[in-house]
């Protein structure tokens, strides 16, 4: 399977050590995931997405791309191809003007089931499905939602909203499909593990495949000379609103200290940097103190 990773931060800040050279970066990762990699970073709000057919231990681009690097919002992708072959097209993370989508995990026999999940996208997104993965086609269902509930070109989308999205795409992929990614994933291997952003708000869905997330580290190393620190830098936020969200596939070494998501878990971050946390029953959970 793939490896997700997804950055927020209210300052810019290098994800250099994330990607490069903590003991278990992507990099390292892509030894075990060696069929492509894409990086998607926002400058003064525009994506911009680099991606690869290479494995990205021994691509010198992301070793580059990687370490000039500095933005509020990065998603990046290892990819371990179950669907699709080797292309720049079916490279993650897609983009559709300020939205980036990452995806872990599969439909299973994909082709049987690809026509009963595309009908399901708007006309106004279908004719952009280039590739030919499953995780392409669930980025514009995805978006198809989305644009039913609000404005997608609205920089700050609101999160409940774009949750609620999330909700209903999973939903038509298992009533098109027959599978369910919380109850038979194992048995199946489906997951729709995802990471969704506009450059403002990001959100995280566990769909059955790891993942972690993190608000906040041990000992900020930068805590003496950073214009922003705070004291939920270094402990959970009683306020519910945090100066940094990551997520990833698994725990990062370094200072971050590192929770699971459930199966059927959201979260995320809105454009004000509010965590935002749905549980599988789509109930939100209550933050701060």
């Amino acid at each position: 399977m793939c490896r997700l990773f997804g950055f927020r931060s209210v300052i810019t800040s290098q994800v250099h050590r994330s990607l490069i050279s903590a003991d278990n970066a992507l990099m390292r990762q892509s030894e075990r995931h060696p069929d492509g990699w894409g990086v998607a970073y926002y400058v003064e709000g525009v994506p911009h997405v680099v991606k690869s057919v290479n494995s990205a231990v021994s691509d010198s681009l992301f070793q580059r791309v990687s370490g000039v690097v500095a933005s509020e919002t990065v998603v990046a992708h290892l990819r371990k191809a179950t669907v699709g072959q080797l292309s720049i097209l079916n490279s993650h993370p897609f983009q559709y003007g300020s939205w980036v989508f990452a995806h872990n995990g599969q439909i299973p026999n994909f082709d049987a089931h690809r026509e009963a999940v595309v009908v399901r996208i708007s006309p106004i997104f279908r004719r952009f499905v280039l590739g030919d993965t499953d995780s392409e086609v669930i980025f514009y269902l995805l978006l198809s939602k989305m644009a039913q509930r609000f404005d997608i070109h609205r920089r700050g989308a609101p999160v409940s909203e774009l949750s609620a999205a999330l909700r209903e795409t999973v939903a038509e992929i298992h009533e098109a499909t027959g599978y369910d990614c919380y109850t038979r994933a194992k048995e199946d291997e489906f997951y729709l593990s995802i990471i969704l952003t506009n450059g403002q708000v990001m959100v995280a869905h566990q769909g059955g495949k790891e993942l972690f997330y993190s608000t906040h580290k041990t000992l900020c190393p930068d805590r003496d000379d950073c214009p922003s620190f705070a004291p939920c830098c270094e402990a959970i936020s009683r306020s519910g609103f945090v100066n940094h969200f990551i997520v990833s596939s698994e725990p990062l070494h370094g200072d971050n200290v590192w929770e699971a998501m459930e199966p059927g878990q959201i979260f995320g971050v809105d454009w004000r940097m509010h965590l935002y946390q749905e549980n599988a029953d789509a109930s939100p959970a209550r933050l701060g103190a």
